[in-house]
């Protein structure tokens, strides 16, 4: 059966990493490989590769706006993924064209990249204040790891237990509308849990784990780049139509796909 077409296309909003593991050239490998037409505004220059962040050159917020503008004007978007934010006036840039640009919450996937894996500061603490206390009420979707939402929530939990409250309490400071239902789904990620299952928290209210396995990589990229694979993917099985659930683990498995090495290819 066709899949359902996609009119427009979809904006990642990211790094650019040279060696294409993470940021915006791994987002449009994802979002091409889906069959979504894929655009694209850069927030930072970097430094980087599997063996770590060595520099990060935030651009102009003023060039970021322009950009986000000129494609507002020029394609139909049907949805947003949001990585690294390297300081408070790119996040509150693209807070502000969030609530411009009318598309619907659901459609747009926030990944808060606060911090590389090889411990780099990716974002300013008043970066970070930006996106939990003005971005978190625009977005649909969010999908820290643990110690990404600990650093969003100024927590230090670290084990599986923590992660459902996490998850709650995300999703509660993401709620800013008196007399309506939240309206924000959690997916905290599980790649530093043992094992590596994943956390959703649904706007509905239902919790659900997705089971995962460890995967020993055998791409050029090592496990560089898997968060943003993940939100990819997932904002992509979103608008192909997946349910919430079968979404998040369409993601799960396309990261898995890429540890293999494999092509990251919506799943038949």
């Amino acid at each position: 059966m066709a899949e359902p077409a996609i009119t427009g296309g979809v904006l990642t909003v990211a790094g650019y990493d040279p060696s294409s593991g993470a940021g915006i050239t791994a987002d449009l490998e994802v979002f091409h490989n889906h069959g979504v037409l894929g655009v694209s505004a850069v927030s930072a220059l970097t430094v980087q590769g599997r063996s770590g962040v060595r520099r990060v050159e935030p651009v102009d917020a003023g060039l970021l706006r322009e950009t986000l503008e000129l494609l507002a004007d020029e394609v139909q978007l049907a949805g947003v993924k949001i990585g690294m934010l390297a300081t408070a006036e790119l996040a509150r840039t693209v807070t502000k064209f969030l609530s411009r640009a009318q598309i619907p919450r659901e459609r747009v996937v926030l990944d808060p990249v606060i911090r590389s894996s090889s411990g780099a500061e990716l974002s300013e603490p008043k970066g970070v204040w930006v996106v939990r206390e003005e971005m978190l009420p625009l977005v649909g979707w969010i999908t820290p790891n643990v110690g990404e939402a600990n650093l969003l929530l100024g927590e230090d939990g670290s084990g599986r237990q923590e992660v459902p409250d996490l998850a709650r309490k995300l999703q509660e400071t993401g709620h800013r509308t008196e007399g309506t239902g939240p309206e924000l789904n959690v997916v905290v990620t599980g790649g530093d849990l043992e094992p590596p299952d994943d956390f959703l928290l649904t706007a509905e209210g239902e919790e659900v784990w997705i089971p995962g396995r460890r995967v020993e990589s055998r791409s050029v990229h090592g496990t560089h780049g898997t968060g943003c694979v993940f939100s990819s993917a997932l904002l992509c099985r979103l608008l192909l139509g997946d349910g919430k659930v079968d979404a998040v683990r369409g993601a799960k498995a396309a990261v898995v796909r890429r540890l293999e090495g494999r092509p990251v290819a919506r799943s038949r």
